[in-house]
């Protein structure tokens, strides 16, 4: 029971700690009206650890 609650309690902390990594947000750059139009889809997503040593 003690277990569960301290995952409970660091799980949070560790999801948090992620946010910001890659710096400050940057605004998307803005693309002409004839580019925009329609559905895209584009970007990567990672999930896991790393670190530099």
């Amino acid at each position: 029971m003690i277990r569960l609650s301290l995952l409970a309690m660091l799980a949070p902390v560790v999801m948090l700690s992620a946010c910001g990594v890659d710096g400050a947000p940057t605004r998307p750059v803005e693309k002409p009206l004839q580019q925009q139009m329609g559905v895209t889809f584009s970007g990567d997503a990672r999930i896991g650890v790393s670190a530099e040593l």
